[in-house]
């Protein structure tokens, strides 16, 4: 049996065990896949000693995509676009092979609900791991424009410096919002702490609103969003469900139908 897990800090929450394991039974796959806790002191010898004890391939969780971006002995190109890395596997000849699928989930969910990406103007709220991991893939499905806002404008700046080369991306203070969007996404992790954004709700009429956060019923985020008259309020477990399968399919090379496990993690979240 291969062995696969999630590396994260906090991590008993994650619902990734549960989604492979109905990835592995639907493709007729014997996999186990385990969470796994570590520190930012112990994390490197946690992945050395995964892999030396004989497993195939991990999932990078918060707050660890960064140190796994340099670990990683080599990198696919969507995963050097994006300076982080979400999935890691173990090639025969001894190498940690790192690549991002966050972007990848998220633009396959935005599909799965009929949202469209060409020519969007995206709001982007957050300048951190999360925006980092799906700037390259919005870009790459040719987005009109990226506005980021984030408290501390610096670090916005530091994302547009580093992503410019890929397309037109703005930084703008919250006071600074106007118009209409046709795309905002929460990459922030208010939703976590129960609150919302720092933003003015003025733009939310008419625009799709997307909280990467995932919880029982809605987030936050989403609650907001539609009393505010959004078209459409959607949050992350469908790009979770996604972004395992691009993982899965690194991993095992064939790629499990989506839509039946977003429905009944759905269904198990309503019960």
């Amino acid at each position: 049996m291969d062995v696969y897990g999630v590396v994260g800090n906090p991590i008993n929450h994650s619902k990734s065990p549960k989604i492979h394991l109905l990835f592995g039974q639907q493709v007729n796959h014997d996999i186990y896949y385990q969470r796994i806790s570590a520190t930012d002191e112990n994390f490197v010898g946690t992945i050395e000693r995964f892999f030396t004890e004989g497993g195939k391939g991990l999932n990078i969780t918060v707050p660890f995509k960064e140190k796994a971006f340099q670990l990683a002995d080599s990198l696919s190109n969507n995963a050097q676009s994006c300076g982080s890395v979400n999935t890691l596997s173990f090639s025969e000849d001894g190498r940690i092979h790192g690549e991002s699928t966050d972007g990848i989930g998220l633009s396959k969910d935005l599909e799965n609900n009929q949202v469209g990406l060409e020519n969007a103007e995206v709001l982007i709220l957050g300048a951190g791991g999360a925006t980092r991991g799906i700037v390259p893939t919005l870009f790459a499905s040719s987005v009109g424009s990226i506005i980021l806002c984030n408290r501390t404008m610096a670090k916005a700046e530091l994302l547009q410096e580093e992503f410019l080369p890929y397309g037109e991306i703005t930084c703008l203070a919250s006071e600074q919002l106007s118009g209409r969007f046709d795309l905002i996404i929460n990459a922030t992790s208010a939703s976590l702490s129960g609150e919302i954004p720092d933003m003015p709700d003025t733009i939310i009429p008419g625009s799709v609103c997307y909280d990467l956060a995932y919880t029982y019923g809605e987030t936050p985020f989403q609650r907001w969003a539609k009393q505010n008259n959004s078209a459409k309020s959607l949050q992350g477990w469908g790009m979770l469900v996604e972004q395992a399968a691009e993982s899965f399919y690194i991993w095992r090379g064939v790629r499990p139908k989506t839509e039946e496990i977003i429905q009944r993690l759905q269904a198990e979240l309503e019960n």
